[in-house]
């Protein structure tokens, strides 16, 4: 009979995650430069923090999609310059991407008009409950990734 309680507590603490996941998502799309979408954001914001190119099947596992998936974000992302695309010189059949100039750029921007929507939800919160959530979040992340 104990299961019930620890069933209720779980099914609460994802029916908030995925709620908070939504309205994030929201939110922050609507303060994104004008045609940038967070997955093209996030594929920036990797590339801008990792300082190196990645094959597009990389990037593909770490945000959890699908090839085809990626491929569409990466043509968008070449088209509107933010990406380069080339050949991997080891092995011809696979590519490599790299952030442009002008993706910097954009990603720096999206940053800039996010940043005042996240640091208002984090200053509300409280430093102190932001921290201490951040490595139950992770720990829950690492988990759903295994």
């Amino acid at each position: 009979m104990t299961t019930a309680p620890r069933s209720d507590l779980a099914n609460a603490l994802f029916s908030e995650l995925l709620m908070a996941d939504q309205l994030a998502r929201n939110r922050l799309s609507k303060v994104l430069p004008k045609g940038m979408e967070l997955s093209h954001f996030g594929v920036l914001n990797l590339l801008a923090r990792q300082h190196t190119e990645r094959r597009p099947a990389e990037l593909a596992r770490a945000f959890h999609v699908t090839r085809g998936a990626m491929t569409n974000t990466l043509s968008k992302l070449e088209w509107a310059g933010y990406v380069h695309i080339r050949p991997d010189w080891d092995d011809a059949r696979r590519k490599m991407v790299a952030i442009s100039p002008a993706g910097r750029a954009a990603r720096d921007a999206a940053l800039a008009a996010i940043s005042p929507l996240i640091d208002d939800i984090a200053q509300t919160l409280g430093e102190e409950r932001v921290r201490q959530t951040v490595p139950v979040l992770r720990e829950l992340r690492l988990r759903l990734e295994s």
